[in-house]
């Protein structure tokens, strides 16, 4: 017993002596060896394991983008800039710190040269965790240690290759050509890094756009790899860059290459590798039955489900070649209605439906489709706009279209017997109600949504019944429809609950009451709905003829500006003379008709149709030979001369309003409108008129002129622009009114009225203020000629810091002889100006002054 403690003993101090003689200063055979194997299998092991475990995060996070050059790496680099202590991947970090450590606690430099064989995998470790960890300059700092350090070490091709990994990650793309051209002419890289090194070479030159360049080298990567996964991703991006460069059998062959590989590479290189060689497959020269019958096989694959949205889409760009538009049209929303990440598929599906429906003239639907585009492609790209572009340029026939809809329905009815409305309505309602009832039925609560006309997407001015601005209808339980709403609203927040006390206690509700309870609840919603009701709807139809005018007029519009538009800018003559030969049987104005018939002459010439032209240029001719129209049909040259005038006077005009010439824009605008009352760009001239107007005479003007605008071409563009501004700007420019502190206000004017421009006193005016703010030292100061009205124009001397100082500055203008000005200004504040401007009441702002003084 005593022996065997002895040897216990005797044997740990020996331990203890031999570690403490493994000292990192001692080049000695067991100091090496300790610390080698230390390094290698305890620190260095770890510090892989991590490496390993934060490259697959990596990997794992990263989206690809299969319509673009894939990247060699599957890294997503961030644009943020890293702040100093920030770690991105927790792997990464522990890599480096057990890196470090080996470095820092079994390094055996002795005599300048490093003694332990395992530091340099030490720092080849450092660099790679940092590289992944997107600090590229210390990374490169690590593998120029190792270059510089270790130029005899095993890892020395391995290093190197890393290095100009990291040169191509910091942008230096040529330098890493130069380099990695050097480092393949070694004969003894390994299959691997040979593989690592022409993979990298190929990135270098897909950075500095020559494909060509990067085939030989990715192809030659993917010969020596190793992993397959690698492998399949290779040829992959060979194949793209075939394709970028039209060689699609070439493209083709390295696709197939993939395909042989099957299961051993992932299977989203697999399935895209199919589908790009489908995309290829040339319609001239094979059969397309044999397309279809390998799309179809992959349809009915289940390996290929998370895939379904791609291969649909392949599909459907299929039936759209062959022209099968409505199986194309199934096949995009098919591959819209599966789950996806790739928005730019999503997009292509969205934009081509909308090109679809674009082709069809269904052009609400189109801009449905487009706005959906626009949502899955990044709003800073080219596409966006491009998109946005064609979307907006929807917007006018959208607009036209819509209201020729809603107002031919409405006259539709009013057109109708009363037996025959009755009637319609009637049955009309009580399929409503039907659909609710079975709908309830089925666990749907009936909504209380309001009541509108068949095909009339906002019936305007809803009717008493329906809880308008009728006394009799502001108590609750005598409006229907708030009766209908209230129930609505108690079910789903309540749940169908029985009438009995301590209701709100009570546990039952429409989940598990009986059905019948339930349909008792939702027949009382439904039966107090007025939506099922035939009178709601008959109480819509107008009768007063003012508005069924207003109707008429609106939608004779709205068919002239289709019918235009369709001709000049979607170039669809059909639809054009759809609308136009519908509106020459709608109204007799000859506002109308004569430039109707002169485009559908116009029409049928270019068509061929020279039978029809004729009738409808002799309708010109005959009817109405006086017409500008009729003289466009006589001397065709005219006609071209013509709308070059109309377009060139509103340019002058527009140029004319730039240059605050008000008057001259007034005037010559009106003379413009009374000698062409017939012009297309009338609209445009009179809203221009309008706002040069209320520059001239206030906002009571621009008022009245936008009011007529919105009366006289209602259905137009600009009269769209002035019913939004009587409603929103001008009421707010109406509220307008002064302020009272003008001694806590920081920028005042000076306001010397004085008659116009012209005048020698005017002008006399001006030049002697200005010669004063520069004589006097009162440089910060301006000096402008501002319009008030057609008679009187305001001297304005801008950028008086207070109260104090403009009334310093005009009483030294008053005083000094060299520049001595007689007239007494108006201090007035911006904001005040602002509202003298407007409203053109310098007067009341006076008044309004002189009440303020004490």
């Amino acid at each position: 017993m005593i022996l065997n403690k002895f040897t216990h003993v005797v044997g740990c101090l020996f331990l203890v002596i031999a570690l403490s003689g493994c000292s990192r200063k001692k080049d000695k055979f067991i100091n090496r060896n300790w610390h080698a194997v230390g390094t290698e299998y305890n620190i260095l092991y770890n510090g892989g394991l991590a490496l390993q475990q934060g490259k697959k995060e990596v990997a794992d996070s990263y989206n690809e983008n299969f319509w673009d050059i894939l990247p060699v790496e599957r890294m997503q680099i961030s644009e943020e800039i890293s702040l100093p202590g920030t770690v991105k991947n927790e792997s990464f970090k522990l890599a480096e710190e057990k890196a470090t450590k080996a470095i820092q606690k079994h390094s055996m430099l002795i005599g300048g040269k490093e003694k332990n064989p395992q530091i340099d995998e030490a720092y080849l470790l450092l660099g790679k965790a940092r590289y992944f960890d997107q600090r590229f300059f210390p990374a490169l700092e690590a593998f120029n240690y190792i270059l510089h350090k270790y130029p005899a070490s095993s890892t020395i091709n391995h290093a190197q290759i890393w290095r100009e990994k990291t040169n191509i990650r910091l942008q230096n793309n040529k330098l890493a050509i130069k380099n990695l051209k050097r480092i393949l002419k070694f004969e003894t890289l390994k299959d691997q890094d040979r593989a690592d090194a022409n993979a990298m070479l190929a990135q270098a030159y897909i950075n500095l756009n020559h494909p060509d360049s990067a085939i030989v080298p990715i192809r030659t990567a993917a010969k020596y790899t190793n992993d397959n996964d690698e492998k399949g991703r290779f040829y992959y991006i060979q194949g793209q860059l075939y394709n970028l460069l039209e060689q699609r059998d070439s493209a083709n062959y390295a696709f197939d290459e993939i395909i042989a590989l099957n299961r051993k590479t992932p299977r989203e290189y697999l399935v895209n590798a199919q589908i790009e060689k489908y995309r290829n497959f040339n319609f001239d020269t094979k059969d397309p039955a044999l397309l279809l019958a390998n799309l179809k096989e992959m349809e009915e694959n289940r390996e290929n489900r998370p895939f379904l949205d791609k291969i649909y889409f392949q599909l459907a760009e299929y039936y759209s070649h062959i022209d099968s538009t409505n199986q194309a049209t199934a096949y995009y929303n098919k591959s819209l209605k599966e789950p996806s990440k790739d928005n730019y598929l999503n997009s292509l599906n969205y934009e081509t439906l909308g090109n679809i429906n674009f082709d069809k003239a269904l052009y609400r639907e189109a801009s449905a489709y487009y706005d959906s585009t626009l949502t899955k492609i990044p709003n800073t790209s080219r596409d966006y706009f491009f998109v946005e572009r064609k979307r907006d340029n929807l917007k006018e026939v959208i607009f036209y279209e819509s209201i020729a809809e809603e107002n031919d329905s409405i006259l539709r009815f009013v057109a109708m017997p009363e037996d025959e409305r009755v009637d319609y309505f009637t049955r009309y309602a009580e399929q409503l109600k039907e659909a609710a009832i079975a709908e309830a039925k089925e666990g749907t609560v009936p909504e209380a949504t309001p009541p509108t006309l068949p095909s009339s997407r906002n019936t305007p001015g809803a009717p008493p019944a329906l809880g308008g601005n009728d006394p009799a209808n502001t108590f609750y339980f005598y409006n229907p429809r708030r009766v209908s709403s209230g129930l609505e609203s108690f079910v789903r927040t309540w749940g169908a609950r029985e009438l009995r006390d301590n209701w709100r206690l009570n546990s039952s509700n429409f989940a598990t009451m009986a059905k019948d309870s339930l349909d008792e609840v939702s027949g009382l919603i439904i039966s107090n709905n007025p939506k099922f009701v035939a009178q709601t709807y008959l109480d819509q139809i107008p009768s007063d003829p003012i508005r069924i005018s207003e109707l008429e007029k609106g939608r004779n519009d709205a068919y002239y500006s289709l019918g235009l538009i369709y001709k000049e800018k979607y170039n669809k003559p059909e639809l054009a003379s759809e609308k136009l030969t519908a509106l020459l049987d709608f109204t007799k104005e000859e506002r109308l008709v004569i430039p109707a018939n002169y485009y559908l002459y116009r029409i049928n010439l270019e068509r061929g149709n020279n039978a029809e032209a004729e009738r409808f240029k002799q309708v010109v001719l005959t009817k109405y030979p006086d017409s500008r129209y009729a003289s466009r049909i006589n001397n065709p040259d005219l006609a071209i001369a013509q709308e070059d005038e109309a377009e060139n006077k509103y340019k002058e005009l527009y140029t004319l309003f730039e240059n605050a010439e008000f008057l001259k824009v007034i005037e010559e605008g009106r003379a413009f409108i009374n000698e062409y009352p017939e012009e297309e760009l009338l609209p445009k001239i009179e809203l221009l008129k309008a706002r040069a107007m209320g520059r001239i005479y206030g906002v009571s003007a621009y008022k009245e002129e936008l009011s007529s605008l919105v009366s006289n071409y209602p259905q137009t563009q600009e009269g769209v622009t002035a019913l939004d501004l009587l409603n929103t700007t001008i009421p707010a420019l109406e509220k307008s009114t002064f302020t009272t502190d003008i001694n806590s206000t920081t920028n005042l004017k000076l306001l010397y009225k004085v008659g116009i421009a012209e005048d020698q006193k005017t002008t006399a005016l001006k030049e002697v203020l200005e010669k004063a703010v520069l004589e006097l030292d009162y440089a910060e100061l301006t000096v402008s000629q501002d319009i008030y009205n057609d008679k009187e124009i305001f001297v304005v001397v801008h950028g008086l810091e207070n109260y104090s100082k403009a009334e310093g500055f005009a009483e030294l203008l008053n005083i000094n002889k060299k520049h001595k000005v007689q007239i007494i200004p108006v201090i007035v504040s911006s904001e005040n100006y602002r509202v003298i401007q407007l409203k053109k009441n310098l007067d009341d702002y006076i008044a309004f002054i002189n009440k303020q003084e004490p």
